[in-house]
C-alpha cells in the first residue's frame, strides 16, 4: 500500500489524462494477442509489432485485442488509434480503480477485478481488468499474463458457438460472465478454509486459529470491495441507454447480475461466520480460564481450614496433643475428613 501511495504522489500537478502507471507490478514490455472472427472463420495470433493492431480498427469482424502488462507507451498508442479517451487510458494504468462503467458513445469502458487463488500463500490475488468495447472490437488490458479466459478462447474456435454468431458486445458479456463465474471458485476454496478453521476452533483452538480467522476476514474485506460495486456496473450495462449493447446481450447481462448478487450474499455470509467464529473463540478462551480459576479456587478453599489447623500446631507454646502418641495421626485424619467433606459439598452444589 505504501508503494502505491508513493506512486500516486508522482502525479501531483500533472494535467488530467496523463498516462502514468500506478501499481505494484510495472511491465517492461507488453504481450499482445489478437483474435478476430466471424461466423465462417477465426484467426488468432500474437502481435510482434504494435502497428499490426491498427488494421483491426476498420476490419468487419469481431476483433479481440488482449494486452498483458500495463505498459504506458503501448496503451497510449493503442488508445490513440482506437479513439479511447485519455481519461480512460489514465484509469487503465491506475490499478487501484473501483469497478465502474463509463459510456463515451463511440466506445464503452468497463473496469473490474479478476480474482485468482495463490496456493503457495493461501491467499487471493486481485488483478484489475479493463475492457474497452467498440463497434467491432473489444480491447482488454491485464496487469500480467495468465487469466481465466481460456474457455472463452476455446468457445471462439468452436464454429457452433453462440459467440461466433454475435457481435463484440456479446464477447464483452462473455468475458464479464467468465470473471464472475470464477468468483464462485475462489469462494469455494475460501469456504473450505473457513470450515477447516471452524472444526479446529471447536476441537483444539490455539492462537494460530485466531490468526487464520483474521486472515480470512481480511480476504473477505478485499473480496467485498472488489465485487460489491460490480452490481452497479452490470445494472448500468443493462439499461437501454447504452447503444453498443444489443437487447440479446442485455438479457444475458441480467443473468450475470443474478450471479453477482449470489457472490455478494455468499461473501456477506462468510463475513458473518468469521465474526461469530471470533466471538466463539473469545468465549471458549474465557470459559477455559473460568474453569481453571474455578479449580484453583476450590483447591485454595479446601486448604484454607487445613492451613488453619496446621498453623495452630506451629505455635511455640505447649499443646496437649503433642504428648499423645496418636495425636498427629488423629489430626491428619481430621484434616483429611474435612477435605473430603468439602469436596462432597462442592459436588452436591455441582461446582465440580
Amino acid at each position: 500500500m505504501s508503494k502505491r501511495i508513493l506512486k500516486r504522489s508522482h502525479k501531483t500537478g500533472l494535467p488530467p489524462g496523463t498516462p502514468m502507471y500506478i501499481g505494484d507490478n510495472p511491465a517492461e514490455a507488453a504481450r499482445i494477442t489478437v483474435i478476430h472472427y466471424d461466423e465462417t472463420e477465426v484467426q488468432e495470433k500474437e502481435v510482434e509489432h504494435l502497428e499490426e493492431c491498427f488494421t483491426f480498427k476498420d476490419k468487419q469482424t469481431v476483433n479481440w485485442i488482449n494486452v498483458d502488462g500495463l505498459h504506458a507507451g503501448v496503451i497510449e498508442q493503442l488508445g490513440d488509434c482506437f479513439g479511447v479517451s485519455p481519461l480512460v487510458l489514465e484509469d487503465i494504468l491506475n490499478t487501484s480503480q473501483r469497478p465502474k462503467m463509463e459510456d463515451f458513445g463511440d466506445n464503452l469502458y468497463i473496469v473490474l477485478k479478476m480474482l485468482s487463488y495463490n496456493n503457495r500463500h493461501k491467499g487471493t490475488l486481485i488483478e484489475q481488468i479493463s475492457l474497452v468495447l467498440g463497434p467491432n472490437y473489444v480491447l482488454s488490458f491485464q496487469e500480467r499474463e495468465g487469466d481465466v479466459f481460456d474457455p472463452v478462447r476455446q468457445r471462439i474456435h468452436n464454429s457452433k458457438s453462440q459467440l461466433r454468431k454475435n457481435g463484440p458486445d456479446y464477447l464483452a458479456y462473455v468475458l464479464l460472465d467468465t470473471i464472475v463465474d470464477n468468483y464462485f471458485l475462489i469462494l469455494e476454496m475460501l469456504g473450505e478454509q473457513i470450515v477447516a478453521v471452524e472444526d479446529e476452533l471447536l476441537s483444539d483452538a490455539t492462537p494460530q486459529t485466531v490468526r487464520k480467522i483474521h486472515h480470512l476476514k481480511r480476504e473477505m474485506i478485499y473480496l467485498r470491495t472488489s465485487v460489491w460495486p460490480l452490481r452497479e456496473v452490470i445494472t448500468a450495462l443493462s439499461r437501454d441507454e447504452v447503444a453498443l449493447i444489443t437487447p440479446l446481450t442485455r438479457t444475458h447481462l441480467r443473468d450475470v447480475y443474478d450471479h453477482t448478487i449470489q457472490v455478494i450474499e455468499t461473501i456477506e455470509t462468510y463475513r458473518e461466520m468469521l465474526a461469530s467464529m471470533l466471538v466463539l473463540y473469545l468465549s471458549s478462551m474465557s470459559n477455559k480460564m473460568n474453569e481453571v480459576m474455578k479449580v484453583l479456587t476450590i483447591i485454595a478453599t479446601i486448604f484454607i481450614p487445613l492451613s488453619f489447623i496446621a498453623s495452630i500446631y506451629g505455635m511455640n507454646f505447649y499443646i496437649p496433643e503433642v504428648q499423645w502418641p496418636w495425636g498427629y495421626p488423629v489430626i491428619l485424619s481430621v484434616m483429611f475428613l474435612i477435605g473430603m467433606a468439602m469436596l462432597a459439598y462442592f459436588r452436591r452444589k455441582k461446582w465440580l
